[in-house]
């Protein structure tokens, strides 16, 4: 599913960063951000960061923790893959829904580099290599 190496990013800096090399990435959302963060923000983040690297190849991942009702937020927003913590029951109904929609729910978000770490700067060439 998780094509291109995952970044956790926080904000639009992060999000520069990451797509600057060019290189095929894959945003993450940190954990749980469409709860503290809201759904918007990561829409008008996307935004602006495929308008400042149109040519990066680049999917965006929501975190929605434990929340459905973000999830599903989400998915209203064509949202294509979304992380949800939730019980199977609740989880199963959200990915068939976002199936029919053409997206994809995960259990657990992809390994990462979170660029929250002072340490990541230096490491996200070689991390977008692999």
């Amino acid at each position: 599913m998780v094509e291109a190496p995952a970044v956790i990013v926080h904000g639009l800096p992060n999000a520069r960063l990451a797509m600057a090399p060019g290189r095929p990435v894959t945003l993450l959302s940190a954990e749980g951000a469409a709860s503290y963060a809201g759904v918007g923000w990561w829409q008008a983040l996307l935004g602006l960061a495929r308008a400042e690297h149109p040519n990066t190849p680049m999917q965006p991942i929501l975190d929605c923790g434990d929340s459905p009702g973000h999830a599903l937020e989400a998915l209203r927003a064509h949202q294509t893959v979304m992380v949800l913590r939730a019980e199977d029951r609740i989880w199963t109904d959200i990915a068939e829904r976002a199936a029919r929609q053409g997206a994809t729910l995960l259990r657990e978000p992809p390994p990462a580099l979170d660029l929250a770490d002072p340490q990541a700067a230096r490491q996200l060439e070689a991390w977008l290599s692999r």
